[in-house]
């Protein structure tokens, strides 16, 4: 188990990384995970379903009624945001964080499920959902608003420090999934020792990432980037692996809980 002291030493003394090599060991690992990556987000699409139907319940409403008043009928629109209560409001934003932070949640299963096939281990579809339980969904859904936190004030500068923030926040859901036992604040800290230490090489692996699997799940007619969006969360995974590093005496005590029941 790794305290946050041993986590930020290992921080400090971590060596250079090779752009080359970790993208290179993310392609062969995405060949291991693909399938993997692509029920994660479908998982994530299905959880995300009802709140999109509640979401665009009333909007259907208004284009009806845009169709009987005629097109552009500003009356409709202005109906539309008056019906929107205040209630409806709010259980919209409660219920997207509260999705969020399921969400959250089956990353970070979907990290601990790369790092068993990483190493040729067993994989089950209960490893997914393994951080969706009532132990765990507090911290992702404070992981969650931690985030928002973040992200919002640095969008409203200009954008400019979010690129910058983008790269210690996408360490928050792996920093949870190995290390569950830190407490949020724990969580953000070594995020951001490790997004700073290692900023330039995570932003352009992520970049580099983000591009051949756009590209690539394009060139597949779209519904390819169901398959290649998972690619992203490979590059992260090998840092943390480079840097922090796995207490491989707990992998051999959690073979038996990965065991179908």
């Amino acid at each position: 188990m790794n305290t946050i002291e041993t986590i930020l030493g290992k921080i400090d003394s971590a060596k250079d990384l090779d752009f080359g090599i970790i993208f290179s060991e993310s392609i062969e690992l995405f060949k291991k995970t693909w399938l993997q990556g692509f029920l994660m987000f479908l998982f994530m699409l299905l959880i995300m379903l009802p709140l999109i139907i509640v979401f665009y319940i009333p909007l259907i409403g208004m284009v009806i009624a845009q169709q009987n008043s005629g097109y552009g009928d500003t009356a409709a629109v202005e109906g539309f945001f008056a019906g929107m209560s205040v209630m409806y409001i709010l259980f919209v934003i409660v219920a997207a964080l509260v999705l969020g932070s399921v969400s959250v949640a089956i990353i970070a299963g979907f990290y601990r499920i790369m790092r068993k096939l990483d190493n040729n281990e067993q994989v089950v579809t209960p490893d997914y959902f393994h951080y969706v339980k009532k132990d765990y969904l507090g911290k992702t859904f404070m992981i969650m608003l931690a985030t928002i936190a973040i992200a919002i004030p640095s969008a409203l500068l200009c954008y400019i420090p979010l690129i910058y923030t983008m790269v210690p926040m996408s360490f928050f859901a792996v920093f949870f999934a190995f290390n569950p036992e830190l407490t949020l604040g724990e969580i953000v800290k070594a995020s951001f020792k490790l997004g700073n230490k290692k900023w330039l090489i995570t932003f352009g692996l992520i970049v580099v990432s983000a591009i051949l699997a756009n590209i690539v799940g394009y060139l597949m007619c779209g519904i390819g980037l169901l398959f290649t969006s998972a690619f992203t969360y490979h590059p992260i995974y090998l840092i943390y692996k480079k840097v922090i590093g796995f207490d491989e005496s707990s992998a051999i005590d959690e073979i038996g809980t990965t065991l179908p029941e």
